[in-house]
């Protein structure tokens, strides 16, 4: 029984330091110099994508599992992200398909820059998916606070001797996705200012 608990306080405590990587990663913002743009859609270069996958879960693996042309206007490929998530083994697969470039008369123009193009896709959807990575980019990003987050905040309003009413409307901004974690900082400075305000009588 005790070695059970054990096992099971390892998994949690594993499985809480998963979910706290996981959201340092998505709150990352990701270098200008790696944002492009493509048909008016942001991209992220794929070379920032594995510094940050090389930092935070080294050891990582990309597998083709298939490829496969869809008709002859596109190429498919099937890819398998694998790594090591704070002691957890975890893997997860990509498609993605990148269309052919022709010339007017109907020629390939260069169909092995496609096919890497295709693979460059799959792996860039993986990172994003399986690790957050660029999620500030690819719109994935949960700016939400979470349930401590939100209980510290409103504890820091009542301490700052905020009105109750003032308190009731920011929680429903927090509830809202109003108040979230790109301005909380901001937020919090704005709350000490009140305690101060209130102490000096203002």
């Amino acid at each position: 029984m005790t070695e059970t608990l054990v096992i099971d306080e390892q998994v949690n405590s594993m499985l809480a330091k998963s979910t706290a990587q996981h959201k340092k990663i998505s709150s990352l913002k990701t270098p200008s110099a790696y944002v492009k743009q493509k048909m008016g859609m942001d991209y992220v270069e794929l070379s920032y994508m594995k510094e940050l996958a090389d930092k935070y879960y080294p050891g990582w693996s990309w597998l083709v599992v298939n490829t496969e042309f869809a008709g002859t206007e596109a190429f498919v490929v099937h890819g398998r992200l694998a790594f090591i998530d704070n002691g957890i083994r975890r893997s997860g697969d990509m498609t993605a398909a990148h269309r052919i470039q022709k010339n007017k008369e109907g020629v390939y123009v260069d169909i092995g820059n496609d096919i890497k193009a295709a693979n460059t896709d799959c792996m860039k959807k993986a990172f994003n998916t399986y690790m957050n990575i660029a999620d500030d980019v690819y719109r994935n990003q949960n700016i939400f606070l979470d349930d401590d987050q939100e209980t510290d905040l409103i504890n820091l309003m009542h301490d700052a001797g905020m009105d109750m009413n003032d308190i009731d409307d920011r929680v429903v901004q927090i509830r809202k996705g109003k108040i979230n974690i790109k301005n909380l900082d901001k937020m919090i400075v704005w709350i000490k200012e009140q305690k101060k305000q209130k102490k000096a009588g203002k």
